[in-house]
């Protein structure tokens, strides 16, 4: 029980990674607070400024301290830049980029004052290595793994680890649904997925939770960061 009596706020809690993150977590002996656009322990949107800017604040008051932050909420516009709206920008950059950046400002001093603290950012191996037709996806993602690093960074002598995760394919709702987007069936599109893998099978969201739970823990270590080359920040 590597987290009895840690705090922890996640984002994006009803999804695939983060539901599985949530589970982990509170099996670790964590105490966790969740929100979600389908609704959890505070409902809010996180497009919202306001929320963004009160949420790690009204969780450390429910919860005693919040000494855990995962921004893991997330959404994917598809399609080249020639056929995206204003809204098809908007929206990525104010919950994938603006949210993350509103809840660590708020949480940071949170930390500090208590002397520790970490946060796991959920940026995406696209944000690191772009990929096909995904421009406004793949911007937001980079800014995520920029910002870990910056924030590792600049916060490393307060004690606060920041870093973050970049999946490659995960078998969640997310991928599936794109899958249904673009006409294909999503258990065919998993399975020729599966079959480019060495392992024989994309993530699992489990698989990403358990890396979440794991770099909190995670001391400054070169060779650590050396084998763990989804992450970036400040091991």
């Amino acid at each position: 029980m590597r987290f009895v009596g840690k705090k922890a706020l996640v984002t994006g809690a009803a999804g695939g990674i983060g539901r599985a993150i949530v589970e982990v977590l509170r099996k670790v002996g964590a105490e966790v607070a969740t929100t979600d656009r389908a609704g959890n322990d505070f409902d809010g949107d996180l497009m919202e400024a306001r929320f963004c800017d009160d949420l790690s604040v009204r969780v450390a008051e429910c919860l005693s301290g919040l000494e855990l932050l995962i921004n893991n909420a997330g959404i994917i516009t598809r399609g080249k830049i020639t056929e995206a709206s204003d809204e098809d920008l908007t929206r990525p950059l104010a919950v994938n980029v603006e949210a993350p950046f509103r809840l660590c400002r708020a949480a940071i001093p949170i930390m500090a004052d208590a002397g520790a603290g970490a946060i796991v950012n959920t940026a995406s191996c696209w944000g690191v290595h772009s990929g096909p037709d995904h421009p406004i996806y793949i911007m937001s993602k980079a800014a995520v793994a920029s910002l870990t690093q910056c924030l590792g960074r600049d916060h490393a002598h307060q004690n606060i680890r920041v870093n973050a995760v970049c999946p490659n394919e995960v078998n969640t709702p997310m991928i599936r649904s794109g899958f249904e987007l673009c006409g294909f069936d999503p258990d065919a599109a998993i399975s020729e997925l599966n079959a480019s893998v060495p392992l024989g099978r994309i993530a699992e969201p489990e698989d990403i939770a358990d890396v979440v739970a794991f770099l909190p823990r995670m001391r400054r270590a070169i060779c650590a960061a050396r084998c763990l080359r989804s992450t970036v920040g400040n091991l």
